[in-house]
């Protein structure tokens, strides 16, 4: 990828410029509950989206995506805004540097990537972190990680017309090789643990499906889990967020709100307290317990906050089959991939039954992805 980038970056714009990337990620555990103020537990990945830039001395960046064969160009202004869905992950994470006081100018860009699209690797939160690592580099803005992470998520928000949560860009800014990184997204505490997992491989099994309902799925139990809050808020005002709650409080509250919204919350509450459990666990080097609290988050995804589908029960429950230590679906729900946990000597045999099986019943293989945690934004040369 690297040396595409460099010979596309001397046709179109000569010598010079400096190469940067970030990385997609994943997320072991800690589903659903970022907007409910508890943890997530992310690490950037061994893809993601790399970057030749070089100062230009104009008002104007000319970027050339060699994923999509375009190229484009567009001034730093508001009204500047370009027409392609790419370029505006550029042009917003210029913009909201700009609005932070940073200062950015004309520069010239090549930038590919090897993030799997459409598999819920954030691939858009590797492209923002990669710009707004290297402005701030280029530029010597001295704006701090956080805000970094902060410009990509509010690039989502004001230019691309998603409004996400902090975990993507969060991940992408902070990763670092061979550890994940547990968030209070409600404090923004964060603390790195160490994932080596000796014996073991990660391994994404992409079931190439989504399903429509997830956009107004995902507001509904936003909202239910926002109405037990407020239930529970009632006998206990201190409860801000529901990961706030403790498992007895909803309890009490059980006949005040609908059957829908105290299973919604029964999930996030136990989500919450399992992130703290694989903590604890990989503090021990115990990743059988790890996995089965894998297990345990995909039967709530699936049975109580019902964001599962049939193609990711299927690839669960074929995984319990085979040994493997742990499975559950990643992300949002309704498609997309499993995050599996195997051990080394069952992988080929997971893999070569996974494929086999899924096809057979759903018409089209699944995708298989290893990954390797490993660092985020950086300056490659």
């Amino acid at each position: 990828m690297k040396d595409k980038i460099q010979e596309k970056f001397q046709t179109l714009f000569g010598e010079g410029g400096e190469v940067f990337a970030s990385a997609g990620r994943i997320n072991l555990i800690g589903e659903h509950t970022d907007y409910n103020g508890g943890y997530v537990f992310p690490g950037a990945i061994d893809k993601g989206i790399m970057a030749k830039i070089k100062l230009n001395g104009e008002k104007k960046v000319r970027a050339f995506s060699l994923d999509y064969d375009e190229y484009c160009e567009f001034g730093l202004n508001e009204e500047d805004k370009p027409e392609q869905a790419w370029a505006r992950y550029i042009f917003g994470v210029c913009r909201e540097t700009i609005k932070r006081g940073g200062k950015v100018e004309g520069f010239d860009t090549v930038f590919a990537g090897d993030v799997p699209l459409g598999a819920g690797l954030s691939s858009s939160a590797a492209l923002e972190s990669t710009f707004a690592y290297a402005l701030n580099s280029l530029f010597n803005n001295n704006i701090d990680k956080f805000e970094l992470a902060r410009i990509g998520q509010s690039t989502e928000h004001n230019y691309c017309g998603v409004m996400c949560g902090i975990m993507d860009q969060f991940a992408s800014i902070f990763g670092k090789a061979g550890s994940l990184i547990r968030l209070n997204c409600k404090t923004m505490e964060y603390k790195y643990f160490p994932f080596d997992p000796k014996g073991y491989k990660l391994v994404l099994i992409d079931s190439c499906v989504k399903h429509e309902l997830a956009s107004s799925a995902y507001n509904k139990r936003r909202a239910s889990c926002e109405n037990a809050a407020a239930a529970i808020r009632k006998n206990h005002p201190d409860v801000e967020f529901l990961s706030d709650a403790k498992r007895l409080w909803l309890e009490e509250v059980r006949d005040e709100i609908p059957e829908e919204d105290f299973l919604r919350a029964e999930y996030v509450i136990g989500e919450v307290q399992r992130v703290l459990d694989v903590c604890d666990a990989l503090e021990r080097g115990d990743y059988e317990t790890v996995g089965e609290m894998m297990y345990q988050t995909h039967f709530g995804m699936s049975r109580l906050y019902e964001v599962s589908c049939e193609e990711l029960d299927f690839l669960n429950k074929l995984a319990r089959r085979c040994d493997v230590t742990g499975s559950r679906v990643m992300g949002g729900g309704f498609g997309g991939c499993t995050i599996n946990l195997v051990k080394e000597e069952l992988y080929d045999a997971f893999i070569k039954t996974a494929v086999e099986e899924f096809t057979a019943k759903f018409g089209h293989a699944p995708k298989v992805y290893d990954v390797v945690i490993s660092d985020g934004a950086r300056k490659v040369e």
